[in-house]
């Protein structure tokens, strides 16, 4: 019965609305907590350290650094299997959101670099609002976007995917001192031994557990988001099956660890991303404050332009193709959605304005308003174009049955 129980379980958590309400539920805990009487123990609780000697961090860090790269190695065997055997294994839809994340990062950065220009600590602080975050973006998609061609969840995960490691290697230029040669060669040597394994066709965990874990904590050491483990893993990992095999071991990995990732790792995440304190104050500049204009235009408008009308010229040039079933309405509400900032927003935010605390946290309040905005107006506009699509289907259906 437990384990009929345990499955059933990991069953409903594998439903991508299920899993995408926890985390906009986690996050919505998290944002009364923060803000709630007992604002000081979520604190408490949040900056507490964890870990043994050479690698402490606080359990905000642990859900961001540690569970969330479970997420990403789902996210990379996902992608993997769209570009070998899916939608992006045509080479001009696969281009597409490439191209639109490229437009996603030049186009925000501009927008907070004009807006912001010569506030103190924008000569770094333009970066907050060229990521955008995947597990939020997914998540108001497979609550709002039922009925929206699978094809959208390929291209909004492959385009935020891009424009992480964009985002991730501009932290590493920006905010790291120096990097690690050393430990860099260990996380590629550790990558390299899951390649050849899997090339080898070796299957136990106790191979790939060890390099899994080495990866992520040389590119740690290394002054690297260690997230990247995770994605390069997935990328990694055969997504065909051999005569022998019933599944390949990216269909075999994803199926063990998404309830993992949507039931406990994302939430957690979420829990600790998204608990800002927002005062009265803090409200009113976000509309008066030119830090706060930056970084808002700069995610609302330049992600949303940057994303779609980059998109929308590699389609008209022949360059790239939009995902079949989708319109350039479709492409437009996507768009929208990529204005969701958060987690690497609000890392990149902590970073440039590390020497000046109010600055810090009007930042990431300007990011945390704005990726709620962008997520209720995605949010519609994803309804209305599922409405058109249910009702293009039942014409279609209505004219067949003639």
């Amino acid at each position: 019965m437990i384990v009929a129980l345990r499955s059933e379980i990991a069953r409903i958590l594998r439903t991508e609305t299920v899993g995408g309400t926890l985390l906009l539920l986690a996050a919505a805990v998290a944002l009364v907590w923060v803000n709630s009487p007992w604002g000081a123990a979520y604190s408490t609780i949040a900056d507490t350290r964890l870990g043994v000697p050479g690698l402490e961090l606080t359990v905000a860090e642990w859900t961001q650094d540690g569970l969330l790269a479970v997420f990403f190695f789902v996210a990379g065997l996902e992608l993997k299997r769209e570009l070998m055997v899916g939608e992006l294994a045509d080479r001009r839809r696969a281009i597409l959101p490439v191209v639109a994340a490229v437009g996603g990062v030049v186009v925000p950065a501009l927008l907070a670099w004009g807006i912001g220009y010569g506030f103190p600590g924008m000569d770094r602080g333009w970066a907050v609002p060229v990521a955008t975050d995947i597990a939020f973006a997914l998540a108001v998609l497979a609550v709002s976007g039922a009925r929206i061609p699978a094809t959208a969840r390929v291209f909004l995960l492959s385009l935020a995917v891009v424009d992480d490691l964009i985002a991730i290697v501009l932290i590493a230029v920006l905010f790291t001192g120096t990097v690690l040669v050393g430990w860099l060669l260990l996380a590629a040597a550790c990558l390299a031994g899951w390649a050849v394994a899997q090339r080898f066709r070796i299957r136990t965990p106790l191979l790939y557990v060890p390099l899994a874990l080495g990866a992520w904590f040389a590119l740690h050491q290394a002054g690297i988001h260690p997230t990247l483990a995770g994605v390069a893993c997935g990328l990694l990992t055969r997504v065909r099956p051999d005569p022998d095999e019933d599944l390949a071991p990216a269909a075999r990995l994803e199926h063990l660890f998404q309830p993992v990732s949507a039931g406990v790792c994302v939430p957690l995440f979420a829990l600790f991303a998204a608990g800002i304190p927002v005062s009265r104050t803090v409200f009113g500049e976000l509309v008066t404050d030119r830090l706060a204009l930056a970084i808002g235009v700069g995610l609302l408008a330049g992600k949303t332009l940057g994303i779609f009308g980059s998109g929308w010229l590699a389609v008209r040039t022949g360059l790239a193709r939009r995902p079949a079933g989708l319109g350039a309405r479709d492409m437009f509400a996507l768009s929208v959605l990529g204005a969701i900032g958060f987690t690497v927003s609000l890392l990149v935010a902590e970073l440039a304005f590390a020497d000046d605390v109010a600055a810090e946290e009007l930042a990431k309040a300007a990011v945390l308003a704005t990726s709620m905005t962008a997520s209720v107006l995605g949010s519609g506009l994803l309804l209305r174009r599922g409405r058109a699509h249910r009702a293009r289907q039942n014409a279609c259906a209505a004219a067949g049955d003639e």
